[in-house]
């Protein structure tokens, strides 16, 4: 086939598009910038278009056309091929179109779906099942060293099991039909499609709905808003089973002495991995030895050293995603757990304006808190990170950085534009502290900007 991608340079666009290659097909795909990702995908054979999209770019004979959620209907390739009749799939369609030829193992929740899709497929991949894997990040078990900067979003095995991130956003997974699917938590979250908690579990309740009769749910027992939606009698009048996981059983305990990636989080990550091993029949041995050895993925708790100029010491830099209010507090924790005795710096750029619109008390009183209890020394919260196509003009207008600051009413809390951050860091900083570059925008690029 010849698939062409609209908005290839997307984390999880990309990833189907290196999907479809490694099986063999015709791509080619096109965004509006030139990325380590798309290099990486050209290098890899596919046809790749950069800068502004014209409906040239539609090879002349082409099969499939898939394209980005934030794509538009106005873009000139969607357009031309609509015009030409070309089958157009958005994105979680077209992934939906391989659960439905593979046994799919789905990973959905407000937090930590990257995290526990990659445990599971690394675990499956110790296991002998050879997976293949679809996520919303880089992990350097899934390609060589010198692909992708070191890393994958995209594992691509010959057996029958698939394993991807499940995306709740637009109600994408209403598009997957899971034979196992793992439920890690439920919060408020993607405010401006859902606008509300009981919508949010509604479409959940929706999409536990797509397993089979001989389907499996695995699920958080100790998350308030699943088991909330969740009949355990009832459900297993239409489904093959429930495997309940709960960070109360002994296995957390031991998981939290072997784990290599801090956090009460991560030991639930770890235990939703596990239940689904145990699920598949595959022994403790093997599962805990794969835990074990998981050395953290692309921007979760990414930890590198640093040199600073000023007194020339190394600074522990820590590249990290979180930008929900429950996801910073975590990350804030799981680092104090890891380093009771540093100083913890934090600098935090929040991800679109409705978000922190919809979140700003939450992250007011998080933020706030947070210092308190787990002791951060310095606060630098920068610019609102804009999502282009996500934002409502009249919201963006009420919302900014420096109120949000302002709110906080914290010494230790300012304000920084982003161009002025690693000056001010490396003039502040003494040596040895260890800072959280946090955020899902562009934030982690300033880690770039350290020598090392």
């Amino acid at each position: 086939m010849k698939i062409h991608f609209i908005g290839i340079g997307g984390i999880g666009v990309s990833a189907l598009a290196q999907y479809y290659l490694t099986k063999g097909n015709l791509v080619s795909g096109s965004d509006l910038v030139s990325s380590e990702i798309t290099k990486a995908l050209k290098n890899k054979g596919a046809k790749i278009y950069i800068g502004k999209h014209k409906a040239k770019n539609l090879p002349k004979d082409v099969n499939l056309v898939i394209y980005s959620p934030a794509v538009q209907p106005n873009n000139p390739e969607f357009k031309e091929a609509k015009k030409r009749k070309i089958k157009l799939l958005g994105y979680p369609e077209a992934l939906g179109e391989l659960t439905k030829k593979h046994f799919t193992i789905t990973v959905s929740g407000t937090h930590g779906k990257s995290t526990t899709t990659v445990m599971i497929g690394l675990l499956l991949t110790k296991a002998g099942f050879d997976p293949s894997v679809i996520v919303g990040t880089k992990v350097k078990e899934f390609a060589p060293h010198h692909f992708f900067g070191g890393g994958s979003n995209c594992r691509v095995g010959k057996s029958k099991y698939l394993v991807i991130e499940a995306d709740e956003h637009f109600a994408s997974f209403l598009n997957y039909w899971p034979q196992i699917l793992v439920l890690t938590n439920i919060e408020r979250e993607h405010l401006d499609y859902y606008k509300n908690l009981r919508n949010i579990l509604k479409t959940y309740k929706e999409y536990i709905n797509h397993l089979p009769k001989d389907g499996m749910l695995v699920m958080n027992g100790d998350d308030k808003n699943i088991t909330k939606i969740i009949n355990l009698r009832k459900l297993k009048k239409y489904i093959g089973g429930t495997c309940v996981f709960s960070i109360k059983q002994k296995e957390g305990q031991k998981l939290k002495k072997v784990l290599r990636v801090p956090g009460e989080h991560n030991i639930y990550n770890a235990l939703a991995a596990l239940a689904v091993a145990r699920v598949l029949k595959i022994p403790d041995k093997i599962s805990f030895k794969a835990l074990s050895e998981y050395k953290g993925a692309w921007r979760r708790f990414e930890i590198k050293k640093s040199l600073v100029a000023r007194r020339r010491l190394p600074v522990t830099i820590i590249s990290d995603y979180a930008h929900h209010p429950t996801e910073v507090e975590a990350t804030l924790r799981a680092a104090r757990e890891k380093w009771p005795n540093k100083k913890i710096w934090c600098v935090f750029q929040p991800h679109q304006y409705q978000r922190t619109f919809y979140f700003f008390n939450d992250f007011v009183k998080g933020l706030r808190q947070t210092q308190d209890k787990f002791f951060i020394d310095k606060i630098i919260i920068t610019d609102i990170y804009d999502v282009a196509g996500r934002e409502e003009k009249k919201i963006r207008k009420k919302i900014n950085s420096r109120k949000l600051v302002k709110a906080i009413n914290k010494q230790n809390t300012i304000y920084l534009p982003k161009k002025r951050i690693v000056k001010y860091l490396k003039k502040n900083l003494e040596g040895k502290e260890i800072v959280i570059i946090m955020g899902a925008g562009d934030i982690y690029k300033l880690r770039e900007q350290f020598s090392t």
